[in-house]
């Protein structure tokens, strides 16, 4: 009986296969989510020209 046991435990990691890891193909961006990027860089640089700026006058 020890023996069947022990057979089953050795055994029981050949039984269990896992699937090859699949990389995830990225999607591309939609014309919204560009449309967004845009209007957020440009307000980052004029959020950085204000600062650029304020920072010049002291």
């Amino acid at each position: 009986m020890r023996y069947i046991a022990l057979v089953a435990f050795l055994l029981t990691p050949l039984l269990a296969h896992a699937e090859a890891y699949e990389r995830p193909i990225p999607q591309a961006q939609s014309a919204t989510a560009e449309l967004w990027f845009l209007i957020a860089s440009f307000a980052l640089i004029v959020a950085l020209w204000g600062v650029q700026k304020l920072v010049s006058r002291r």
